[in-house]
């Protein structure tokens, strides 16, 4: 009976020992200027696998994140946000993905900024 009791207690201290908080926490700078840059970029890291959460301040420009890291990377989910138009400080967006963006979502143009500004 202590023998079963011995490997009980291996094997839950084995278990415990090996389990991993798989969701990881990131922060990314994200360029963009309003409120439909907001949506486009949490909705672009949200649908990429493995994102569990995405919030973008308009503010500090940064995306804070958390995912499974068993599922994607930082790498990957600035592809994402960089496929719709954004750049990240990893990687800039195409022209063709940024001129796909809203008129008024065109944050390089400096008169967009501008008018963002004044208001």
């Amino acid at each position: 009976m202590k023998n079963y009791i011995i490997i009980f207690l291996v094997a839950i201290i084995g278990v415990t020992a090996t389990a991993q908080d798989k969701n990881a926490r990131a922060t990314l700078e994200v360029d963009g200027i309003c409120g439909m840059c907001k949506k486009r970029i949490e909705t672009a890291a949200i649908k990429t696998k493995g994102v569990k959460s995405a919030v973008w301040n308009v503010e500090t420009k940064e995306c804070s994140l958390i995912f499974d890291e068993n599922k994607t990377d930082v790498a990957t989910i600035s592809q994402s946000i960089a496929n719709v138009g954004h750049d990240t400080k990893e990687i800039k967006a195409t022209e063709e993905a940024y001129n796909s963006v809203h008129a008024c979502c065109l944050y390089r143009d400096e008169k967009v900024q501008k008018d963002h500004d004044n208001n």
